[in-house]
């Protein structure tokens, strides 16, 4: 998989699909809001009008966006099981054992789902490109973007 490609779980891909969904019906009230506006007469001083066609050329944008990609995304669903157990992938929720025992989840993703508050983190992140490819029982090191390092032991590994 190349660098530049999007990663989605089926859940992300199904929230990108109801968004498209909800932009389409967006942009025809914006078609209402336009003729709505374009009625209030002389469209230079309008800013009904203005306000309008800023969303539209907003909401053409996003649509534009959603479109690429889910046309472009690889969905990852399956579980990827290697010689010594199942492996995180894309897709994996990730419990880690730190220091003091301390244990904290994660859920990988690709770079297009992620959310801190959800500890939904992506596997291009300096600890989802850490926890991918590894299995329960395995040591894994990182360091964050203020250059702490953290030390984990991957205690668990669903789907």
């Amino acid at each position: 998989m190349a660098t530049n490609d999007i990663v989605l779980t089926p859940e992300g891909y199904a929230k990108y699909e109801q968004e498209l969904k909800d932009l389409e019906r967006e942009k025809l009230e914006i078609a209402d809001q336009l003729r709505v506006a374009r009625e209030f007469g002389d469209l230079s001083e309008n800013a009904e009008y203005d306000a309008a066609r800023e969303a539209q050329a907003q909401n053409e944008a996003r649509i534009l966006e959603v479109r690429h990609i889910l046309n472009t995304a690889q969905v990852v669903s399956d579980e990827i099981v290697g010689e010594r157990g199942t492996m995180v992938s894309v897709g994996s929720t990730v419990e880690l054992e730190g220091a003091g025992g301390k244990t904290v989840k994660f859920t990988i993703v690709g770079t297009t789902e992620t959310n801190s508050l959800k500890h939904r983190i992506s596997n291009e992140s300096p600890a989802g490109s850490a926890l991918v490819g590894h299995v329960v029982g395995d040591k894994i090191a990182f360091s964050t973007p203020a250059g702490k390092v953290r030390e984990y032991t991957i205690k668990s590994i669903t789907r």
